[in-house]
């Protein structure tokens, strides 16, 4: 395993200046002159409790060290550390896209079979679905997801899969044009990921599965929304995976001769 210091990542500010805000917004409301007292203070109540609460949790311990001799946690509802012979896999994983924008990309930890984890099992493998420890969403730190990918690469190894990258490299995320009745974004979105995921575990049948599903839901006709992704660009793109999915690899065709 490599050496040198361990990686500390820091805590994104954005809790606690959104709770601040909050705080203040309401403090600011109870103080003004005001006709409709009853309504606005209880506006402003709310605020001040729902700031309250968020900066509690904003000034909760936390750390998160990625090192040598494995991971040092010191968050809300897990204080341990992790030694690296304790990990199986850390998946670096990207949820689909919601309402066509990208959510955070979180750590998942799939510990070895023998090893108990200690928080509560929450999720699952994407590809394989083993159970899953989720140790961080990556908007709870200042790094970028490519510093947080760079450090577990690092100390980590081969336990670490970077699975974005790896759906990239499989099937780039189609860059599809949103506007008024077009295709439903989180259909698409997950009929793409359903694809990616396929390519990226490098099984046959599960191609094969994938694609099916994709040109059954394209057959029966792809559900319209009020606002969704253009039509010409999406069939061309799912087309696209569809192709990349019939692509087999020469060690999966039997041979003819």
């Amino acid at each position: 395993m490599n050496g040198g210091p361990s990686v500390e990542l820091r805590r994104s500010r954005g809790a606690l200046v959104l709770a601040l805000v909050c705080v203040l917004g309401g403090v600011v409301l109870l103080a003004l002159p005001r006709d409709d007292a009853l309504l606005r203070t209880i506006i402003a109540v709310g605020a001040v409790a729902l700031g309250v609460v968020a900066l509690v949790s904003a000034l909760r311990p936390f750390r998160f060290g990625i090192g040598a001799d494995g991971l040092t946690i010191r968050r809300p509802g897990l204080r341990r550390s992790i030694p690296w012979a304790e990990v199986d896999t850390l998946v670096l994983d990207e949820p689909p896209r919601r309402d066509g924008r990208p959510v955070p990309p979180r750590l998942l930890l799939v510990p070895v079979p023998s090893v108990t984890p200690g928080p509560r099992v929450t999720a699952r493998h994407p590809v394989d679905g083993r159970p899953a420890v989720e140790l961080l969403v990556l908007d709870q730190v200042r790094e970028q997801p490519e510093q947080v990918s760079a450090a577990l690469a690092r100390y980590a190894g081969d336990r670490f899969v970077d699975l974005p990258a790896l759906r990239r490299a499989a099937f780039a995320d189609p860059d599809l044009p949103t506007g008024l009745r077009g295709y439903r974004m989180d259909q698409v979105d997950q009929l793409i990921r359903l694809g990616q995921d396929a390519l990226v575990s490098g099984d046959a049948q599960a191609r094969q599965a994938a694609r099916a599903e994709i040109e059954r839901a394209c057959a029966a006709g792809l559900l319209v929304a009020q606002r969704g992704y253009g039509g010409l660009q999406t069939e061309a793109a799912l087309n696209a995976l569809v192709a990349a999915l019939a692509d087999q690899p020469s060690t999966d065709r039997e041979t003819t001769s």
